[in-house]
């Protein structure tokens, strides 16, 4: 009878023993299960924003880089119009006699090239320019004249031919010169007031056929621009004021008009259109 109760004793502990054992070989697989379960995914932080780039420098050579070259000028004065000789003769001017701190920029001919950028050259950089245009050439290029007269620039008279005048009959003076400006009225509808001969010959006829032909006044010039460089006429080597500067339209034409600013800039002097600084009649 007492060895009966001595097994189930060891019966009964080894079964606690078991469970136990199984107790404690439970619990980690339970919690294994949970480590293993794919957490949410947290919100990442906001990346922040790039700063902007600084604005690019315009390409050398482009419209961009052209227009902010072009030097700060202080505006023009109100002008004060250059009186006329009364005689049967236009006078001949190197330069405007004019004390006015203004210079002028004209462009001659128009036949040899025509650079499409100076057209928005001259607008968006507020270029007064006036052009001595072959009517020929006119003719032929209307709408780019037209558009540069629309930015700010005027027409003016440089003969049919583009031919010597001095030394020339009066007569054949007078075809070139009231030729032309009868074409560029009917052209850009307004007749010329100023005339440049070709080279800058002249003699006694031009400027009575001038007068005739309507012209108040031929001009030379006082400083050539060609290829970026002004190339000055008077050893001071000085834009002065109411000189009158000349280019041609040539494919460097950018180049010049910048030149032509800059010279004109470093006068102390600032563009000024021609046209305005002579009589309305």
């Amino acid at each position: 009878m007492s060895a009966t109760p001595s097994r189930r004793i060891r019966v009964v502990t080894t079964l606690l023993a078991l469970l136990a054992l199984s107790a404690c070989t439970a619990g980690p697989t339970f919690h294994a299960r949970r480590i293993t379960t794919t957490p949410l995914p947290t919100p990442s932080a906001p990346t922040p924003s790039a700063s902007p780039s600084p604005t690019a420098k315009p390409t050398p050579g482009s419209l961009a880089w052209y227009v902010s070259q072009v030097p700060t000028f202080p505006p023009a004065p109100p002008p004060q119009p250059v009186p006329l000789p009364a005689t049967g003769s236009a006078p001949f001017w190197h330069r405007l006699p004019t004390e006015q701190p203004v210079a002028f920029i004209t462009i001659d001919d128009g036949g040899l090239a025509r650079p499409p950028a100076v057209i928005d050259f001259i607008r968006e950089a507020h270029i007064p320019v006036t052009m001595f245009l072959n009517s020929p050439a006119a003719q032929e290029h209307t709408d780019y004249f037209r558009q540069i007269e629309a930015a700010g620039g005027v027409v003016e008279n440089h003969t049919i031919t583009h031919t010597s005048l001095s030394g020339r009959s009066y007569e054949f003076q007078k075809q070139e010169i009231c030729g032309a400006a009868d074409r560029l009225e009917t052209l850009f509808g307004k007749r010329p007031t100023l005339f440049r001969p070709p080279f800058g010959n002249r003699d006694a006829s031009t400027l009575r056929a001038a007068h005739d032909c309507g012209m108040k006044a031929v001009f030379h010039w006082s400083e050539t621009v060609h290829e970026g460089k002004v190339r000055y006429q008077t050893p001071e080597k000085v834009v002065r004021p109411g000189d009158v500067l000349l280019m041609h339209f040539r494919p460097a034409l950018m180049d010049d008009l910048l030149g032509a600013l800059k010279a004109i800039h470093r006068a102390g002097l600032t563009p000024a259109l021609l046209e305005d600084y002579l009589p309305l009649t």
